[in-house]
């Protein structure tokens, strides 16, 4: 028997760990910032809200309770701007690397098929082709990519890792080249609340779609905005034909969020106080790093949004990992997401407000010995 994982490549992480090590076994301990994980309290309006649903004996819906889709079609409309948002043009899923890893699989794509992705991307964008045995292709502008065989373009803007934003005229005009060519969109659109030198906009914005959902779907993903990482919570909005194909295929597969984690996302979604109080901690830790980091002699591009900072002293991203390392910090070198990364790192944010001051004061106190 052949193993699926033969299809894979190599788990990027497991390379960080000799240098994890080297920061763990600073006198301070490490900072770990190589993991976008989120390390702040689950609100407890959304804790309350679990525990209240915590005797949940039945099976859930793949298509969320009513509640659920009416919190989801709310908040699509007033966050993103979009229009006439129905049950239809929702669905929740079990985390959005689940959804990443499996689309091309549940969309029926294989060989002879292309999925395409932004060069710096996201890696499981790749592992999601992989695993539905399609091509695929990575690309700077996708409007100059070969659609032949193109059946599935990923859009990431805010980047995951580096921050770029996407404006409302390029996105529309990416659309625009995608509908008119028969390839459907997917907008990985996880890190839209956490926009700092620039607004964020969804394909669902009537500037960006015209006011037609046809052929693009957003994604979207609780873990960042809401610190709910641990309970898997996230959804896909979008075209209710290509969201009522996966509804179908994903009820055959029992590939649906739990009835507490449901009534969580009402919560969470219900509510926008938490997630300024959330962004007011990021946007002081993303100050104080980068700040840091410029004074020890790094530039930063980019990182205009999300949860990272895309910063490089123009050398093997790995003589960077290394340095940090030495100085009890842990950042994610910058080829995990691409050739193109190979003089980057990508340091993330998501640390306690302890560790962010401890990683600051050790940049400031080391000379940058490039």
């Amino acid at each position: 028997m052949s193993a699926v994982s033969d299809r894979l490549p190599t788990f990027p992480w497991d390379k960080l760990e000799p240098y994890k090590a080297t920061a763990a076994a600073h006198p301070g301990g490490i900072v770990d910032l190589s993991v976008g994980t989120p390390v702040d309290p689950v609100p407890e309006l959304i804790q309350k809200a679990l525990v209240a649903a915590a005797d949940s004996p039945g099976y859930p819906t793949v298509w969320g309770t009513p509640e659920l889709r009416d919190a989801l079609t709310g908040w699509v409309e007033r966050r993103l701007g979009a229009r006439d948002i129905t049950h239809r043009h929702v669905l929740p899923i079990v985390g959005s690397k689940e959804l990443v890893a499996w689309l091309p699989t549940q969309l029926g794509l294989g060989p002879g098929d292309k999925v395409a992705y932004p060069r710096l991307a996201y890696p499981t964008y790749e592992v999601g082709a992989r695993l539905a045995r399609a091509d695929h292709v990575v690309y700077d502008d996708p409007t100059e990519l070969d659609p032949t065989g193109l059946k599935l373009l990923w859009l990431n803007s805010p980047s995951n890792p580096t921050g770029e934003v996407l404006s409302a005229a390029e996105l529309a005009r990416i659309v625009a080249w995608a509908r008119e060519h028969g390839v459907l969109v997917f907008s990985d659109e996880c890190y839209l609340e956490l926009g700092w030198e620039a607004d964020p906009v969804s394909v669902l914005h009537p500037d960006v779609c015209g006011g037609s959902y046809e052929g693009i779907v957003s994604v979207h993903s609780l873990s960042k905005r809401s610190n709910l990482a641990g309970y898997r919570a996230a959804f896909i909005a979008g075209d209710p034909a290509v969201l009522g194909e996966l509804l179908a295929i994903r009820k055959h597969g029992g590939m649906m969020t739990s009835a507490p984690t449901q009534a969580a996302v009402v919560a969470a979604l219900s509510d926008d106080t938490h997630v300024r109080e959330q962004r007011d901690r990021y946007a002081a830790r993303r100050t104080a790093l980068r700040d840091a980091l410029l004074d020890h002699g790094f530039r930063i591009e980019h990182s205009e949004a999300s949860l990272y900072l895309w910063a490089t002293r123009d050398e093997s991203c790995w003589s960077t990992v290394a340095h940090l390392a030495d100085l009890g910090i842990l950042v994610a070198p910058g080829d995990f997401y691409g050739e193109a990364g190979e003089k980057f790192v990508r340091v993330a944010l998501t640390a306690s407000d302890e560790r962010v001051a401890a990683a600051v004061e050790r940049l400031r106190q080391t000379p940058s010995a490039q």
